[in-house]
């Protein structure tokens, strides 16, 4: 979990903004797209999860490398 430590900002006395550190923000943006990555790779096995596969030997094999 990241530590955030946001200054709230009010408009008309409601909280209107959040402002983070720049490293913090950095930090969420890097979770994020992890967090996505994660999402899309859980998707891609879900599609592929019943697709035949190939063992690596026999692809060298098949390639004679």
């Amino acid at each position: 979990m990241i530590a955030l430590h946001p200054n709230i900002l009010e408009r008309d006395g409601e909280r209107a903004f959040a402002v983070l550190p720049y490293e913090e923000f950095k930090s969420i943006q890097t979770e994020l797209a992890e967090f996505e990555d994660i999402k899309e790779l859980r998707s891609a096995k879900s599609i592929e999860g019943s697709s035949a596969t190939v063992s690596l030997s026999s692809v060298r094999n098949e390639l004679k490398i």
